[in-house]
């Protein structure tokens, strides 16, 4: 057992694991934070994205020992402190981003780390963005519909399916 500490969505934890415990199984099963989710387990599907120092990172690649001392956050963090949506959260409520909500979390996760680091982005760039992130119920025009909102461009920025 190898001792881990970590900010997760602001807060100071600190967990024994094993070697091989993967950082998604760290925060679903010791921290319940179970709004990462394991879709493939095999860095396909994008649903387990968190943010490991600012930087989108896929956490069922990642072990929670090459973790400690970051800084993480989840889909639970997104919200604001009084439970509010985030602006991207209520972005995809809004233009219905979702279907079954699986891969939501890892969408909106994908998706605040772009409009960081790219505050107004094309639809051609937000669709490159989603590559590494997988719907199985969408056609991902509302998804990038949802983005494109979010970063304050109106409907005329996305082309006519």
């Amino acid at each position: 057992m190898t001792k881990v500490e970590m900010t997760v969505n602001g807060k100071q934890v600190s967990r024994d694991v094993e070697g091989q415990t993967l950082l998604v199984s760290m925060l679903r099963e010791d921290l319940r934070l179970t709004g990462t989710h394991v879709g493939c387990d095999t860095s396909q599907c994008g649903a387990c994205v968190v943010h490991v120092n600012g930087k989108s990172v896929k956490a069922c690649t990642m072990f929670a020992i090459e973790a400690d001392g970051a800084d993480i956050k989840t889909i639970e963090g997104m919200a604001g402190s009084d439970g509010s949506l985030s602006v991207i959260q209520s972005a995809f409520q809004e233009h219905h981003g979702l279907q079954c909500g699986f891969c939501t979390p890892g969408m909106v996760m994908t998706a605040a780390n772009l409009l960081k680091d790219n505050p107004k982005p094309t639809e051609a760039e937000v669709r490159h963005h989603l590559q590494g992130n997988i719907c199985r119920c969408t056609g991902y025009h509302n998804i990038v519909k949802a983005i494109m909102a979010a970063s304050g461009q109106d409907d005329s920025a996305i082309a006519a399916e």
